[in-house]
């Protein structure tokens, strides 16, 4: 078993404390799901959000999908002028067999845009 970290990022249409929870939990359950991790293999995840959201603290999803045992930490992402709006980043520290290589990150909705290079 070896640490990795895993990237992931979203994107929702408004600053709603709704669509932020939903799409947090649908990114989150994609980045276990794409990499074949259970709760157990997570060690951490940090989330990061646009300066133009702040309806609700994304870990909020990720304990409503039981990591309330799971270091979980939130952060704004830096205000660069010409950023695209409205992303939810994270970053998950996993325990996995799978090499750097074989890593799915996961970039969802309109946040396919931020890495075309990995997004699948």
């Amino acid at each position: 078993m070896a640490v990795r970290a895993i990237r992931g990022a979203t994107q929702v249409d408004a600053d709603d404390r709704e669509q932020v929870l939903e799409a947090t939990r649908e990114l989150v359950t994609a980045v276990l799901e794409r990499n074949d991790l259970g709760h157990d293999d997570v060690i951490s995840i940090l989330f990061t959000a646009t300066p133009d959201l702040v309806s609700e603290f994304p870990a909020l999803a990720a304990r409503e999908l039981g990591m309330g045992d799971v270091p979980l930490m939130c952060a704004t992402e830096i205000d660069v002028p010409h950023a695209l709006p409205r992303v939810l980043r994270l970053m998950a520290h996993v325990e996995t067999p799978r090499t750097r290589a074989e890593i799915q990150h996961v970039y969802l909705r309109g946040a396919t845009a931020l890495r075309r290079d990995i997004a699948q």
